[in-house]
């Protein structure tokens, strides 16, 4: 096979270097023209020039300079020349500053830094220039020295010719030796390539026995039932035909024809297999869309206990259970739709965890609160002050309630010990009330025994006799404890009616009766209510220090009277009347504060 390969021109160096001839005639006219303009022109020019583009307008920048000082030059010789004519030394002769050379000169400045970033930037395009050609000139040294691929390499060769060919800035001293290499290499490629013209037509036998045998292969995948392992078994054939090399030219389109036949049916049962399954992951898609909200719509704020939080957990593993049963969703969606529904799991069970954590330290603050419980429970057991006693434990209880729940290890144990200890006492209290029964009833006989001897006092009996007795029987009825509380109010308005009438018919000291009364009182308030009988104790003692108050001004009054005024007389009885009424009141207080402290 013979092909004819562009060689390049030997003259393509000067080409390359773009080397620009300019007609004398050209120069000579740019010279004139501007040698016409004066200074101010100059500078105008030059100003419009600065703008422009660096590689554009640099010639007619260094013309308009030249033009500048050359016409400054011949101006200071003229005025020179005018001054020595006027009979001056020429020594003496100074040029008039020049104002618009201060302009010129910062307009050339500044076309001098542009200048300068023009040729760096110029300096820097031919460097990659220079890089770029190497490399293909490294490519196409390769080609030449992989012989056996010579054939293979043809279109490329001439790719890589074409683009070094193409005209571009390059050092000036790179040129020559790019363009021999350039020939060398050119020529070497020619070489072999008439070298390996023989072994092509064994190559084209070689590679049409495999091409068919890739085809035969190929056919025999339409008989696979397993379509996917049949697709990627043919990914396998593609990449072998693509590695054997060319057959002859009028064989080609037939043998490809034949090759992409069966793999277009092939890749068909793979697309109709792959529809399918992108069916079923798109329903397996909607399906964990669907756990994940039904997750996700969970109100945790409204568990608020054990078996709430335990029937969720429920709910929770279920959906689990189900996400497992699912098969893979889209590639795009398995992914994110995973995260999302663990996100979700997640931050149940955290929650959870939260939720027992609190539990369990409330529960270890009412395990300690109700430890508290038995200690008191524990230290009031053995106590005899039974109303008292009992009337705390009943509010312990009533607190025990009012606490919350602990662990179950420990309820039954925390239980057990209060109790034990309420039981240990009600039980002691109620052996004691059992004896105490018994003695009341003994009591109200004996007060029943009382009354009866006060209704023998009749108005036949001396009255110093009968007071005697009526008041040793009040002594008697005050030593003698409760009665039985339902008969209690009985009894008592019977023996203070016949007081009431005792008193009345016997002229007998109205403190007494008041002080029977009093009594009667204090045994119900002991019956009762402990912190009462506390309270009008005190009540009692601030009249009393009341009363004493009072009768030590009467004692500090009475001392300022004049006896021997009449008047003063009457005062003082008065007075003295006043401070017996005191001191009698004082009295009977410390009595009614005695009868409470018995009772207490």
């Amino acid at each position: 096979m013979t092909t004819a390969l562009e060689k390049p021109d030997m003259n393509t160096e000067e080409l390359l270097a773009g080397q620009t001839i300019t007609p004398a005639e050209e120069e000579q006219n740019s010279v004139q023209s501007t040698s016409r303009l004066s200074r101010e022109e100059i500078i105008d020019s030059l100003r419009k020039l600065v703008e422009g583009s660096v590689e554009e307008v640099k010639d007619e920048v260094d013309e308009l300079k030249q033009a500048y000082y050359k016409q400054k030059k011949i101006e200071i010789e003229e005025a020179r020349n005018a001054f020595i004519a006027a009979g001056n030394p020429g020594v003496e002769f100074v040029p008039m500053p020049d104002e618009q050379e201060e302009t010129l000169k910062s307009l050339l400045s500044v076309f001098r830094e542009k200048k300068a970033e023009y040729t760096a930037l110029l300096e820097k395009q031919r460097e990659e220039n220079l890089e770029r050609k190497q490399q293909i000139l490294e490519e196409m040294k390769s080609i030449t020295e992989d012989s056996d691929n010579i054939n293979r390499q043809y279109t490329r060769f001439q790719e890589l010719q074409q683009s070094f060919k193409e005209p571009c800035e390059l050092p000036s001293a790179a040129v020559s030796g790019l363009w021999k290499k350039f020939q060398s290499y050119v020529e070497n490629f020619y070489d072999l390539l008439k070298i390996n013209k023989e072994l092509r037509d064994y190559d084209f036998k070689k590679n049409l026995e495999q091409k068919t045998a890739l085809c035969d292969a190929a056919e025999a995948l339409l008989a696979n039932d397993d379509v996917v392992a049949a697709f990627k078994q043919l990914q396998l054939l593609h990449d072998e035909w693509r590695g054997i090399g060319p057959v002859a030219k009028e064989l080609r389109e037939d043998l490809w024809n034949r090759f992409k036949d069966a793999s277009t049916e092939v890749n068909k049962r793979y697309q109709s297999f792959f529809e399918a399954r992108k069916e079923v992951e798109r329903k397996n898609e909607e399906a964990k869309i669907a756990l994940c909200e039904e997750i996700e719509s969970m109100d945790l704020s409204l568990l608020t206990s054990f078996a709430q939080w335990d029937d969720a957990t429920k709910q929770v593993l279920d959906l689990q259970g189900k996400w497992k049963t699912l098969g893979f969703a889209s590639r795009k969606m398995n992914n994110q739709l995973f995260e999302r529904f663990r996100k979700s799991c997640d931050e149940f069970f955290a929650k959870k965890a939260e939720y027992f954590k609190a539990v369990k330290e409330r529960m270890a603050e009412n395990l300690e609160k109700k430890k508290a419980l038995c200690e008191k429970a524990e230290a009031l057991k053995d106590s005899t002050d039974w109303k008292a006693t009992a009337d705390i434990l009943v509010a312990l209880q009533k607190e025990w309630k009012t606490i919350g729940p602990v662990a179950k290890k420990h309820s039954d144990a925390i239980w057990k010990r209060f109790v034990t200890a309420c039981d240990y006492f009600f039980a002691q209290k109620n052996e004691q009330l059992a004896s105490t029964r018994q003695v009341e009833q003994e009591n109200l006989e004996n007060k029943r025994g009382i009354i009866d001897k006060l209704k023998e006092i009749d108005e036949s009996m001396d009255s110093t006799e009968a007071v005697k007795i009526v008041r040793d029987l009040m002594a008697l009825w005050n030593s003698i404890g409760h009665v039985p509380f339902k008969e209690k109010d009985k009894i008592y308005k019977e023996y203070q009616s016949l007081l009431d009438t005792l008193f009345s018919r016997l002229n007998m000291n109205e403190n007494r009766n008041r002080l029977s009364n009093f009594s009667a009182t204090v045994q119900q308030m002991a019956d009762t209510n402990h912190d009462k009988l506390y309270r009008e104790r005190e009540r009692l003692l601030r009249m009393y220090e009341q009363k004493k108050g009072e009768l030590k001004t009467y004692e500090n009054n009475i001392g300022f009277l004049n006896i021997s005024s009449k008047k003063s007389g009457g005062l003082l009885k008065e007075m003295e009347r006043k401070m017996q009424k005191i001191r009698e009141d004082m009295q009977l207080i410390e009595q009614k504060v005695q009868l409470i402290d018995k009772n207490l």
